[in-house]
């Protein structure tokens, strides 16, 4: 289950961004990932409560955001949203993309008590 690794890795950046903020509670966090990362949220869900026992995180409530995915293509230049299986360009039929959106993982915001 890579949510597990997800979840584990976030709470390792919450960990650092609460002690620098001076927080000793986070009670809330955001959390924007692609569409390709295949993230199941209910189990992202279960695995950041499970990771986040001990952590100034524990308890928070967890909002993902699922981004589209966005891609353009390196041949004709034409920005369209690829399937998770085919990456194909409607204009050209090549399968040659540059990712613009829905590849990434970015801890958006948290809210934390000092």
């Amino acid at each position: 289950m890579h949510e597990m690794m997800i979840a584990t890795e976030l709470l390792s950046q919450l960990d650092d961004l609460a002690a620098e903020h001076g927080l000793s509670r986070i009670t809330h966090v955001s959390v924007a990932a692609g569409e390709l990362r295949g993230i199941v949220p209910e189990a992202l869900d279960m695995a950041f409560a499970e990771a986040s026992h001990g952590t100034a995180a524990e308890g928070a409530t967890l909002e993902l955001e699922i981004v589209p995915t966005r891609a353009r293509c390196r041949q004709c230049g034409q920005v369209f949203q690829p399937t998770v299986d085919s990456f194909l360009c409607p204009g050209c039929n090549l399968a040659d993309v540059e990712f613009l959106a829905g590849h990434d993982i970015v801890l958006s915001r948290i809210d934390g008590d000092s």
